[in-house]
């Protein structure tokens, strides 16, 4: 008769389960509070101190920890384990199923002792996890409790078969892992990183088709980008970039918003509740750019909205959500991919890039921590006017690659440069696409000029005012050109770079 072992802290399942068993001619054991509720409930069943002969001890932190336990778990399928265990008057375990102390929701908890953290580490739990899943060429582990019915058929139908047990024995590895590691993290001093991820899809290649690439989400069942893909093509490796890019971007703004962003970098940013007249604001800021970008909204998607994206090329929209005339409009460009966001978080708070033999991690750069620290350094003060368009400014060009220089009207950039090794260049870049609506714009830099000579390039084209961190040794040499050319200037105190 096969014999099963039952220890578990979820009993979600539990007496279903173990009826399935018994009903399949098995015989079953199981540790105090698993046994006590089999029970109760008229199942037939050992208690793991009467099959070894030893009592629970220590308030319940020994129990499985027993040679007649791990001995019938890892005993192999030959003639020479069996007869061992036959000799000591034991028997091989044929099946465990078996759940976890619930370590990490304890420790969730904002006023948990150490104490009470450390008597939720399970140890006979794990051990019986690793046991059954080591030898599971021969045993089944069942640590997952949504994995009790198709254990029960296909015991019933007679297909539990060592391919079936792999797959499970590979969960359990997996839940140990993820076990330790957050005990692990919760005792961590600060000496080590410990960083989880698990696959959630593979993707039609990288950057370029000769390239591999896999999607990974730092929880098992993630999302892309924790987000709903309504509708279109599979998302590929550059959309995900992209994405990311307008969706961080996006949500940096607290009013409506709407974010058009190619190759990674905005190439078109302005807010407006009335989103229509946002989205319009945002394209005429490069027109040319757009075509195939991606386009951001922090707000439901709008059907107006929608009309007037439909009329350009564009490869995904992301928003929180989208109006039911949005997705019907939007239906008609099958190929758009629509991904739908749950929330504005930006999450997790810090970001990881890989360099050769390493990985780098910083906070996310969530803007200024603390706007109060701006101060006009020039004879001009800006009007209240420029300051709104510059604190617009100054937000948008957080997110543009570096030297990045955004000019702005009102809440729209008009012109848009970055990515490039000198910042004057990047002045030109913008004044190129902003033409005439460079003049009474104003510049956001990311960073300080080392030179006077982007303030020049910004007057040449009309600029009226200038937000920038300040920091240069030569600052003295642009607050004197400003103030020659009548344009005011505001530092920052913090500088943005992306690059």
């Amino acid at each position: 008769m096969p014999k099963a072992l039952l220890s578990v802290y979820d009993k979600t399942g539990l007496v279903e389960f173990a009826s399935g068993l018994l009903n399949s001619g098995w015989e079953l054991l199981a540790s105090g509070g698993t046994a006590k509720l089999l029970s109760e409930n008229g199942l037939k069943v050992t208690e793991v101190a009467q099959y070894t002969g030893s009592p629970e001890i220590l308030g319940g932190r020994v129990k499985t920890l027993h040679p007649a336990i791990h001995g019938g778990l890892l005993s192999r399928d030959t003639e020479e384990d069996r007869a061992q265990l036959h000799s000591l008057g034991w028997g091989a375990i044929d099946l465990v199923a078996v759940n976890l102390y619930p370590f990490e929701a304890t420790v969730s908890r904002p006023d948990v002792t150490m104490a009470e953290a450390i008597e939720q580490i399970d140890i006979g739990g794990v051990a019986l996890i690793r046991a059954a899943a080591k030898n599971h060429a021969r045993v089944t582990l069942v640590c997952d409790p949504a994995d009790y019915g198709k254990v029960l058929d296909s015991i019933s139908s007679g297909s539990l078969d060592e391919a079936q047990r792999r797959v499970l024995a590979l969960k359990g590895f997996r839940l140990t892992a993820h076990y330790d590691r957050a005990i692990s993290r919760y005792l961590d001093s600060g000496e080590g990183e410990l960083l989880e991820l698990y696959p959630i899809q593979s993707l039609r290649y990288g950057e370029n088709p000769h390239q591999a690439a896999l999607l990974l989400g730092y929880h098992p069942g993630d999302t892309p980008m924790g987000g709903k893909v309504l509708q279109g093509k599979e998302l590929s490796y550059n959309n995900l970039l992209d994405l990311d890019s307008a969706w961080r971007t996006v949500v940096s703004y607290k009013k409506g918003s709407i974010v058009i962003v190619k190759h990674l970098t905005p190439c078109g940013v302005a807010s407006n509740e009335d989103q229509a007249a946002a989205y319009k604001a945002a394209l005429e800021c490069d027109p040319v750019s757009a075509f195939g970008g991606i386009i951001a909204s922090n707000r439901l998607l709008e059907a107006a909205t929608a009309e007037a994206i439909s009329d350009l090329f564009v490869e995904c929209i992301i928003a929180p959500g989208f109006a039911p005339a949005s997705l019907e409009i939007l239906s008609k460009k099958k190929n758009v991919r629509l991904v739908e966001m749950p929330d504005l978080d930006m999450e997790p708070k810090v970001e990881y890039r890989s360099i050769v033999r390493g990985l780098l991690r910083q906070q996310v750069d969530l803007g200024d921590p603390d706007q109060s620290g701006w101060k006009a350094v020039t004879e001009k003060c800006p009007s209240e006017q420029e300051m709104a368009a510059m604190k617009f400014a100054w937000t948008a060009c957080q997110h543009v690659k570096s030297n990045s220089i955004v000019f702005a009207r009102g809440e729209a950039t008009v012109g848009i440069g970055g990515g490039q090794p000198n910042r004057v260049d990047c002045v030109r870049i913008a004044a190129g696409h902003a033409g005439e609506k460079a003049k009474g714009a104003v510049m956001a830099s990311d960073a300080f000029f080392p030179f006077p000579d982007s303030v020049e390039e910004a007057s040449r084209c009309g600029i009226t005012a200038i937000v920038q961190p300040g920091g240069s040794v030569r600052d003295q040499e642009s607050i004197d050109l400003c103030n020659r050319l009548g344009i005011s200037m505001v530092f920052t105190g913090y500088r943005h770079f992306r690059h």
